[in-house]
């Protein structure tokens, strides 16, 4: 069963791209919550296509991480419609559930993003290299003992580079058009919460 429409690709079936992600550039490069947790949803889905279960801790992370920034901003709309007002109105009530999940998010999209870029800039190199090159500059770091070999174990399960492209779509001109676009919309609104993130005010 192919994940694709006929002449399309996967990207035309996930309910947001990061591309559609409003970024509010008059309001300190404001990012919008809803739309920015619906396209990490998305992208979520991703890890379904490389098809291992080795994955699903992934998933599972970047899923739980999505729900904490999610439940801050069903309990407090009004003080959230960016991801930037969320967490500076959840750490004025002194606590850090979601910004502190938006943190663990960043770092897994992150993870993501390099590991697609890589991927993108080096078509001679099979995905498990790119995405173990990446797990080394972003989650690596941040993970226990007890987590790295589960990550690891990810990174070694990823399926053969021309395998993953061909579950993208069956026009590998349109799968690479639509992957760059994609990962380029991912890379820019990283950048401005990572930025945001290192400030003072974003921490507890």
């Amino acid at each position: 069963m192919t994940s694709f429409p006929p002449g399309g690709t996967w990207f035309d079936t996930i309910k947001r791209s990061f591309a559609d992600v409003p970024i509010d550039a008059a309001n300190d490069n404001g990012i919008s919550t809803t739309e920015f947790l619906d396209a990490s949803e998305s992208l979520t889905t991703l890890f379904d296509l490389l098809g291992s279960k080795a994955f699903t801790p992934v998933k599972s992370d970047l899923l739980g991480n999505i729900k904490k920034v999610r439940d801050r901003q069903l309990a407090a709309p009004g003080e959230s419609e960016t991801l930037q007002a969320l967490v500076l109105n959840e750490l004025k009530t002194g606590k850090h559930v979601a910004t502190e999940g938006l943190v663990w998010l960043v770092r897994g999209l992150d993870f993501t993003a390099q590991s697609l870029r890589h991927n993108i800039d080096n078509p001679e190199v099979e995905l498990s290299n790119s995405f173990r090159d990446a797990y080394g500059n972003t989650l690596k770091p941040h993970h226990s003992f007890v987590v790295k070999p589960i990550f690891s174990a990810a990174m070694s399960a990823t399926p053969y580079r021309k395998d993953f492209y061909a579950k993208l779509g069956d026009d590998n001109a349109k799968v690479q058009t639509s992957l760059e676009k994609e990962v380029k919309a991912l890379e820019e609104r990283v950048t401005i919460l990572k930025s945001f993130q290192g400030r003072k005010e974003a921490q507890w």
